[in-house]
């Protein structure tokens, strides 16, 4: 850390606007770089026995020579802290020298002691997708404490709002050095909401007094969920691949059309989650992973001919799974050659299955919004009814045509 340059000062001083039966406290006040935090010395004095232009006590009885000797020893401290942090090469500031000097037990703490906090005890409650996002968020920081305060740590008392708003600016102008795309602004914001919910974590712990989120807001793009129509999902499910792997996926996709499931629960899927439903009809019953939320989807048949396609599949029958197993990165490089084969331009992802599921196959053909909501194991009704507004706006698009359609034939 290059703390060349820095300017430093302490002094010690009164508050008058306190003062009660003729004593004023006094505080020691602590300045780096023009930034100043004060410090309580819980220690009065009389107003007359303080000099204010020295910032020191004046008199000759024996307690005020004390009560001198003891500012001097503060301030020694105070000098002592800030010189080992120069020396340990940390970040240098007013707040993080007073941490120093208090030794709270909220001071203890750093961001970095937080993130590992957080990323070893949440593996028990979150999804791997959803720890292997926040371990990306951890990289992110880190790079950012390194390239941007040059340094490995901070205390959590130095997060601020401009802390916030510089690890923005930071994730927007951030190149990758491999093959991925530049953050887009939903990505930097999941990236700071993540942030956030681990400094709400630090606050619940009693490691830290202030949000610095208090006054920082996020700020989500909506974003169209991408599905395909009938037309286009005919295209893919008529459609004949000659290359094998390409089937598999092509039928993975089509699987989670006709089922509005994720990829790692498609994945997961094993001949125990078929069952005889309520109808005496096969249902699959499985757990959302993301969730833990049982859902329950009565199979439509062509979900029943995707599933009885793989019953004697050799590597699914090894895996002791409906499907043979594939990584979701190798899948969804394979769906984007089935959508160009297909002339499909949409980009072509899993989870455009389970959109596709939740407005063309159901939403659109009259399935009540509480039973979509209810097989796509969403806990609340508003999340479903996302998809509900993309369908009213094709109803409203199509109306709209038909209106154009009929003030021709008035002509």
């Amino acid at each position: 850390m290059n703390n060349k340059g820095k300017t430093f000062s302490v002094i010690f001083f009164v508050k008058n606007a306190k003062e009660k039966d003729g004593k004023v406290p006094i505080y020691a006040r602590i300045t780096v770089d023009g930034r100043r935090v004060d410090i309580s010395l819980k220690r009065k004095i009389d107003q007359y026995n303080w000099h204010a232009d020295k910032g020191m006590v004046k008199g000759s009885k024996d307690e005020i020579k004390m009560l001198q000797a003891y500012l001097e020893q503060y301030r020694s401290m105070i000098v002592t802290s800030y010189q080992q942090m120069v020396l340990e090469r940390k970040l240098i500031t007013a707040e993080g020298v007073k941490s120093r000097v208090l030794n709270k037990e909220h001071y203890k703490h750093t961001l970095c002691s937080l993130i590992n906090y957080h990323n070893t005890k949440m593996p028990d409650i979150l999804s791997p997708g959803t720890m292997k996002n926040y371990f990306t968020t951890q990289r992110y920081l880190e790079c950012f404490l390194k390239e941007h305060l040059n340094t490995s740590d901070i205390f959590l008392a130095e997060l601020t709002y401009k802390f916030i708003y510089d690890f923005e600016f930071y994730l927007r102008k951030h190149q990758p050095i491999d093959h991925q795309r530049p953050l887009a602004n939903n990505g930097v914001m999941k990236h700071l909401e993540r942030l956030r919910k681990m400094v709400n974590l630090s606050i619940r712990l009693g490691w830290l007094e202030k949000d610095p989120f208090i006054q920082y807001k996020l700020k989500f793009n909506k974003v169209e969920k991408p599905y395909l129509i009938d037309e286009e999902l005919c295209r893919i499910e008529n459609k004949n691949f000659p290359i094998q792997r390409l089937a598999n996926v092509r039928d993975l996709f089509v699987f989670s059309c006709y089922t509005g499931l994720a990829y790692i629960d498609v994945i997961n899927l094993t001949p125990a989650n078929i069952s005889i439903g309520v109808d005496q009809g096969q249902w699959l019953i499985a757990h959302r992973q993301k969730t833990d939320i049982i859902v329950k989807v009565p199979l439509l048949p062509k979900a029943l001919v995707i599933i009885n396609t793989y019953k004697t599949n050799p590597k699914a029958l090894h895996e002791g799974k409906l499907f043979p197993s594939i990584s979701n990165q190798r899948l969804n490089s394979y769906l984007e050659e089935v959508a160009t084969l297909c002339g499909i331009e949409k980009e072509l992802t899993f989870h455009c299955a389970r959109h596709t599921f939740a407005t063309t196959v159901t939403l659109s053909n009259g399935v009540p919004i509480e039973s979509v909501s209810k097989m796509l194991g969403h806990t609340k009704i508003s999340t479903t009814q996302i998809y509900a507004k993309v369908i009213e706006k094709k109803l409203s698009d199509d109306m709209q045509l038909l209106r154009n359609r009929l003030a021709l034939n008035a002509l």
